[in-house]
């Protein structure tokens, strides 16, 4: 069951992620092992396309975060914020929440 429900996930992907099989593979292992990823390439290799296509496949909630100087741990977690309408405090949440996070540039 879960070899087969792999292998459909990966020809799903395949037909996204030209040429990168071997990447393919680990990001599954990855996932079925409910492990993180980190993958280094080059610019333009479709890192979050991947990321995109796995979450798509799997019908799973995606967000990508951009890692910059200014990033505040708010913008990953979330805030508080006053609703005026309702009078009272409500938690926006912020992309970590995702059931895929994308950590783009984490080496800035």
């Amino acid at each position: 069951m879960i070899a087969e429900t792999a292998a459909t996930l990966r020809e799903n992907i395949k037909k996204v992620i030209v040429g990168k099989d071997e990447v393919i593979d680990l990001a599954l292992i990855a996932m079925l092992c409910e492990g993180h990823l980190l993958l280094e390439d080059v610019p333009g290799t479709g890192k979050t396309t991947l990321a995109k296509t796995i979450a798509a496949s799997l019908g799973c909630t995606f967000h990508r975060v951009q890692f910059t100087p200014d990033l505040l741990p708010s913008d990953v977690t979330g805030i508080y914020y006053y609703n005026q309408k309702a009078q009272e405090f409500e938690f926006r949440p912020g992309p970590i929440f995702a059931q895929i996070l994308l950590a783009d540039e984490i080496n800035r």
